[in-house]
């Protein structure tokens, strides 16, 4: 009997100095995983001692962990996949609309008040005053989202009839913080944007800023523009 009363009171210290760090853990990730060892040595105190408040409990909590880890797992997943460019035009379409364009149709003029960004499916368009051909996997438009006065930097002409994908600036923002991939992969845009801009500058001695920018296949496939 008194051997019995040993290992039950051995799962229920190992459970509350499981819980205890818990408290020292400085990641989420960390925190499930001895949560849920906690609540395994909890069960198996309940269970061995009768205990069956403290048996219910953590029967409970135990899905519950093994679930958000499960959702930490693959949040970090998604943040792998977007940092590692995997995230395409095609995967937009659910949270996007579709606009037809005709050739000698102009987008917007540089100067005009931004508000939207769009992902180009197919058709040719030209940023003209950086002549910046843009074709099927590119994006225009997003740049205007992080200026301080939200304008065109660009004026963007339709050269060959398409269709674009658009999503409001307030959608982008939305999209922005509910999804890591596509958060990844508008910062990777925008740097690669910039980055761009200033190797044009630092080469032809003109400033020049593009508000339209190759991406093709993702944030680490983008194109140098001509």
């Amino acid at each position: 009997m008194e051997h019995h009363m040993t290992w039950v009171d051995t799962f229920g210290y190992a459970g509350a100095l499981l819980t205890l760090a818990t408290f020292s853990m400085k990641t989420m990730l960390h925190l499930r995983m001895a949560g849920i060892v906690a609540n395994v040595a909890f069960i198996s105190y309940g269970a061995t001692g009768g205990v069956y408040p403290v048996l219910l409990l953590h029967l409970t909590l135990l899905p519950l962990n093994v679930w958000r880890l499960w959702q930490l797992q693959r949040l970090t997943r998604q943040i792998r996949e977007a940092s590692l460019g995997r995230l395409s035009v095609e995967w937009l379409r659910p949270y996007s609309r579709s606009r037809q364009v005709a050739a000698g149709q102009t987008l917007f003029r540089q100067g005009d008040a931004a508000g939207e960004v769009c992902f180009v499916l197919s058709g040719v368009y030209r940023a003209v005053e950086a002549d910046v051909v843009l074709q099927p996997g590119d994006v225009i438009g997003e740049l205007g989202l992080v200026t301080p006065d939200h304008r065109r930097t660009q004026t963007v002409v339709c050269e060959q009839a398409g269709v674009l994908l658009v999503l409001s600036y307030d959608e982008v923002r939305q999209m922005y913080f509910q999804n890591p991939r596509f958060g990844f992969f508008f910062l990777e845009l925008v740097a690669e944007r910039l980055s761009r801009d200033a190797r044009r500058v630092s080469g032809s001695g003109v400033s020049a800023v593009t508000d339209a920018a190759p991406v093709r296949d993702g944030p680490g496939a983008h194109t140098e523009a001509p």
